[in-house]
């Protein structure tokens, strides 16, 4: 709905879109960044600002809030309960955005409209009366923190908890390496290699200098790292980017003098990497295809497979992700990652190389597809220490793990996994 019923108290819409951005995120297990339709309708862009922040903020402190509801009713609500979202919305409001609590509650009671007005009422007033605050750093919902723990340990388990405090920096990837120092300085920014720039968050990125004449584009750290650990560009210098959106790697690869062709099945994604290649004057063949019924038109000297992935490496901007993945889905993701590599593999030439990388904290998806990779002719072309920054180290397999805590004295970054295999 795109407006309060009469009577409602001024706000109210923009609680009842942040009602249905967690409907859509928690009980139907879509992404944020694709609910956000749920508030595009909304006339006032305060109101589709606030609507996102609350939902996002609530994601990031989901387990703690639940928490704070079930201390204070005699029986825990459902977990899909109109009632606990309400209180959801209402307490993450006053105890992270600094709504004031008469506010707060006001606006979030019609969302429970024939139902138990009195019970969040009630529950939200106990709590305010109580001082009740939220732990820092916050908590991980339990089976992420099981299966994280499992996997890299409890101090990085502690670090992704860590990782959801505060905003991460801001990261831009030069068009240029060599003019590292120089955009440096410019922008007030630190740099942890050639071609890299750090900023603090909360910027424009489209007022600071150099974003107009394209010299540099906006480009996690760790997302950097599967472009920069291809290399340099050898025979012919063709190399296929697969599922290339939002572009960062096409970008990459381009700038670096590779003849790139970008291949990905979203038109829309596919159109704004078209528009950053513009922005930045670099060139690259576009293609709209589906890897897995796309075939090239001939063997290339590269191929750089970012494969769809469960995406938890990126929790700390898309808190999300700590909700709506799965196991099952984990598992799905980790088959057809294995079958995109598989068939990726066919195209390389002789003695070209084939770099698999994605944005996970799943080893099933990152580690034990690498590992089972057996095309004929491949074999693991181990990245080595002298191609990282300090802080960052090869495993024993060779391969790329950005667990938790990695980068942590400066600003840290995205979970990430890169494998890199040479063709005999």
């Amino acid at each position: 709905m795109n407006s309060s019923p009469a009577g409602d108290p001024p706000g109210t819409p923009a609680r009842r879109a942040a009602l249905r951005l967690l409907d859509a995120v928690i009980r139907r297990g879509l992404p944020l960044e694709a609910a956000l339709g749920a508030v595009g309708s909304l006339p006032n862009p305060a109101d589709r600002g606030l609507a996102r922040a609350i939902a996002s903020e609530t994601l990031r402190r989901l387990p703690d809030l639940d928490a704070l509801i079930d201390s204070a009713t005699q029986r825990p609500l459902p977990d899909d309960a109109k009632a606990r979202f309400a209180l959801r919305i209402a307490l993450v409001q006053v105890l992270t955005l600094d709504t004031p609590p008469h506010a707060a509650i006001s606006t979030v009671l019609p969302l429970v409209d024939g139902g138990p007005r009195k019970l969040v009422h009630g529950v939200f007033g106990t709590l305010m009366r109580n001082g009740a605050t939220l732990p820092s750093p916050p908590e991980l919902p339990v089976p992420v923190a099981m299966r994280w723990r499992a996997a890299w340990g409890p101090e990085a388990t502690e670090a992704a908890r860590e990782g959801l405090t505060g905003r991460p920096p801001l990261d831009l990837t030069l068009a240029d390496p060599t003019k590292t120092t120089e955009w440096a300085e410019r922008l007030g920014a630190k740099s942890l290699m050639p071609g890299h720039l750090r900023l603090d968050a909360g910027q424009d990125v489209t007022t600071l200098a150099g974003f107009d004449e394209g010299a540099w584009w906006v480009q996690d750290f760790s997302a950097s790292m599967p472009a920069r650990l291809l290399g340099a560009p050898t025979g012919e210098g063709r190399v296929l980017d697969l599922c290339a959106a939002p572009g960062g790697k096409t970008l990459q690869l381009a700038a670096a003098g590779w003849q790139v062709t970008a291949v990905e099945m979203a038109a829309s994604r596919l159109a704004r990497l078209s528009e950053n290649l513009e922005r930045t004057k670099l060139s690259a063949e576009t293609v709209e295809g589906d890897v897995m019924r796309w075939a090239p038109p001939a063997p290339v000297d590269a191929v750089l497979l970012d494969a769809p992935c469960s995406a938890t490496g990126i929790f700390r901007r898309h808190p999300d992700v700590l909700h709506r993945v799965r196991p099952s889905a984990i598992a799905e993701l980790a088959e057809t990652q294995a079958a995109m590599l598989a068939r990726a593999a066919d195209w390389v030439k002789p003695g070209g190389r084939l770099v698999y990388a994605v944005c996970s904290l799943e080893p099933r998806e990152g580690e034990k597809v690498a590992g089972a990779f057996a095309a004929p002719g491949f074999s693991r072309d181990p990245i080595r220490a002298d191609e990282l920054p300090a802080g960052l180290a090869p495993d024993g397999d060779g391969f790329l793990r950005i667990a938790p805590g990695a980068l942590a004295e400066e600003g840290g970054c995205d979970g990430f996994f890169v494998a890199r295999f040479v063709k005999a």
